[in-house]
């Protein structure tokens, strides 16, 4: 049951007095089962709703109903509408369009507090074209094809069953069920190509808790910078995993998976990091620095 479509259709009782389930249906391309059920929910949450069996029937609110304090206290109104403001960055004009009515409803201002963009730099608009599609196909629970590109088995495509989207570490992931592997997988927003919605509707399973987030096995890991490069230190890592030397030096100590990202996210430090521990993954990083060495060295 979606809490924004329970207010669309409170607002749209409130405008037009009067309405079928079938016209609500269609307004919010929902079935007729589904708009009872909605009413249900809204008549057990105090609202004065009503349906009425005759010729000029139909669901109805109280003439005299407003949806004031007496409902929701003003702390609540203000976090019903920065809730809907936060869901309205994701682009849907429904969202924005409701926003603005509830505001007014309200007799309340929204504070413009939030922006989020979530294209790269001198990216087009296709990375917040692509969260529309996927809030579109978890909603909906409408099947998609993408184009990934993997970090082990390289570009694939696969159609999988969409369940959330996860932020973790400052990248973003799609949660989904791959039909292709028979199993749940998380994919790497960036590393979708290509997205296609399709029209297959699925029931959703629910996603299992997996022991390590399913990021892979984590590993205790413990690095020393320079001080010169605090501020990329701070900006990586939890404060309460670094340790300030007395020399100004910053020693992380971290649980991370030991996979192919880390190795590469290690040799972007270049020269400013120490692998201190564990002492495989010291040596997987010098391999690999030696490698580079060998094929750029003029």
């Amino acid at each position: 049951m979606s809490d924004s479509r329970l207010f669309r259709i409170l607002y749209y009782l409130l405008d037009k007095g009067r309405a079928t389930a079938p016209e609500l249906a269609a307004k919010f391309e929902v079935s007729p089962r589904t708009i009872y059920r909605d009413i249900e929910a809204l008549s057990g949450a105090g609202i004065p709703v009503y349906t009425e069996l005759g010729r000029n029937g139909g669901i109805r609110i109280l003439h005299d109903f407003v949806l004031d304090r007496a409902i929701l206290s003003e702390k609540e109104r203000q976090e019903v509408l920065t809730a809907i403001q936060s869901i309205s960055v994701t682009g849907y004009p429904s969202d924005r369009e409701m926003l603005t009515k509830l505001s007014a409803l309200f007799h309340m201002d929204t504070e413009n507090w939030l922006e989020i963009d979530f294209s790269r730099w001198g990216k087009s608009t296709y990375d917040n074209s692509k969260f529309e599609m996927l809030k579109t196909a978890i909603i909906g629970h409408r099947e998609i094809r993408i184009v990934y590109e993997s970090a082990g088995s390289g570009r694939s495509e696969r159609t999988v069953q969409p369940l959330k989207l996860s932020y973790k570490s400052k990248e973003w992931y799609l949660k989904a069920f791959c039909l292709e592997k028979q199993d749940f997988r998380i994919f790497k927003l960036n590393r979708i190509l290509d997205l296609k919605v399709l029209e297959q509707i699925f029931v959703p399973r629910p996603y299992p808790k997996p022991e390590n987030d399913g990021f892979g096995q984590y590993s205790r890991i413990v690095l020393l910078f320079p001080k010169e490069i605090a501020y990329r230190v701070y900006d990586e890592f939890d404060e309460a995993d670094i340790e300030r030397q007395t020399n100004g030096d910053l020693i992380v100590h971290a649980e991370m998976p030991v996979d192919p990202w880390l190795i590469g996210y290690l040799l972007s430090f270049g020269v400013q990091v120490e692998i201190m521990e564990p002492k495989d993954l010291r040596e997987i990083l010098a391999a690999q620095a030696l490698e580079i060495y060998k094929k750029n060295k003029p």
